[in-house]
């Protein structure tokens, strides 16, 4: 019998202003694949920063004849999870992604180093080993090992797929493209073209989102390169790529360099700055993604010990840590937060202690859930919608509460959402 999670527990609503989010935090020690979790310091609410300027927004992705079509949004509701494939069960997902290849299989990263598939199908049996390369990852550290997986948006012509992972010796992180084999069903090991690696200082906070957005480019996530507190001040440097969400051009990558740099990076041009840079001032994202609808850019940021945040991350701008933890400053009572980006959302330790970052939904299946950004605590298991009409959160729900170790949230090629959790499920909402 397929075993149904419920919500349990209140159902809380913040309209308007800036709602809840999850909690992330890593003082010194480390939580299993996710930043380090500090002893929570005392719970705060959430409140509203001081707005910073406002941007040049790029053009929206979506036409004027498709938000036209879009569905009417209805309220949030509370939902229900279940196993969304009962047979199969794997330890340590971090990433899931799928090809758009036709097949309709989703692929699994595994943390120690593995990536398998599976056909998207809840009466799957078992799943394939598509690329294994334990030998090269490194998973000294609870946060390291392979992190991020993405497939190129040509790969039924290419074969080419994209992997995040630590190494060590030195201790780095590294993105790597690798090619399928013929039959698509596996992938050579040895086919690996390292295209950029990042020294780590410490094994925590290493990001590891890799996507390619709706403009064909590749974004990574970076973390502040670990410990607590951001020791080297990496997060407001403009001239280290920690810290960072990177946007770069691996279309060129056979012709004799490993990326290149996009004309209209926001950083282009100044030599105090390196130019892969899209975005900086955040201390671990862990998850971001693309709104398939609008093209917006949605991350969760991992805080230190009190709060947790939500970003829509927009080019060029500063997003504050370690000046400021959520919406709050950091280190002292009063902080200038004249060129800081506040987040959308956050929220304290009474809710969590580690946000993982998930989609807007634009599946068919949970009418009630269109439009929204869906995210979770990997400690307590908390999931929440959000609605943001582009200057204020206007609806803010938790619709669901029981599922634990939240690692990762994915979606499939219709835009239907998934959960990742350590206790080696994939979940899937349900309307009760």
């Amino acid at each position: 019998m397929v075993k149904r999670i419920w919500f349990r527990g209140l159902m809380s609503r913040t309209i308007g202003a800036v709602a809840l989010l999850a909690a992330l935090a890593a003082c010194g020690g480390d939580s299993p694949a996710r930043p380090s979790v500090s002893t929570p310091g005392a719970a705060a609410a959430a409140v509203p920063a001081e707005p910073a300027p406002t941007p040049t927004r790029p053009a929206s992705s979506v036409t004027q004849t498709a938000a036209e079509e879009m569905p009417t949004q209805t309220p949030l509701t509370v939902m229900a999870l279940e196993p969304a494939f009962p047979v199969l069960s794997h330890s340590r997902m971090v990433d899931m992604a799928y090809p758009e290849d036709g097949s309709d299989r989703l692929y699994v990263a595994l943390q120690p180093g593995r990536i398998v598939s599976f056909p998207n199908d809840p009466g799957a049996e078992s799943s394939e080993v598509f690329l294994d390369i334990r030998d090269r990852v490194s998973a000294e550290g609870e946060e390291e090992g392979l992190l991020g997986l993405a497939f190129d948006p040509e790969y039924t012509a290419n074969g080419y797929f994209y992997v995040y992972y630590s190494a060590s010796r030195p201790r780095r992180s590294v993105v790597s493209r690798f090619s399928s084999n013929a039959d698509d069903r596996s992938a050579d090991p040895g086919s690996e073209l390292a295209l950029l690696e990042v020294p780590q200082p410490f094994s925590n906070h290493n990001g590891g989102q890799i996507v390619f957005g709706p403009d064909g480019y590749l974004y990574v996530g970076l973390g502040d390169g670990g410990s607590g507190g951001d020791p080297h001040g990496n997060g407001q440097s403009v001239d280290t790529l920690l810290g960072s969400i990177l946007r770069i051009d691996v279309s060129a990558a056979d012709s004799g360099r490993a990326y290149s740099v996009p004309d209209d990076n926001p950083f282009v041009g100044r030599e105090d700055a390196r130019p892969e840079i899209w975005a900086y001032g955040l201390r671990n994202p862990w998850r971001f993604s693309f709104d398939r609808a609008t093209g917006d850019l949605w991350a969760a940021d991992v805080g230190q010990n009190r709060f947790e945040e939500v970003d829509v991350i927009r080019p060029g701008l500063n997003y504050g840590w370690n000046v400021m933890e959520g919406a709050h400053c950091f280190r002292a009572q009063d902080c200038d937060r004249t060129s800081l980006e506040t987040p959308v959302a956050e929220y304290g330790r009474e809710d969590g202690c580690s946000v993982t970052g998930g989609y807007v939904y634009r599946g068919s299946l949970l009418p009630s859930l269109y439009g929204a950004y869906i995210y979770g605590d990997y400690c307590s298991g908390r999931v929440w919608a959000l609605r943001y009409d582009g200057e204020a959160v206007t609806e803010h729900v938790r619709i669901a509460d029981s599922v634990s170790r939240i690692s990762s949230f994915a979606e499939d090629r219709a835009g239907e959402l998934y959960v990742l959790s350590f206790d080696g499920n994939i979940y899937r909402f349900v309307q009760p």
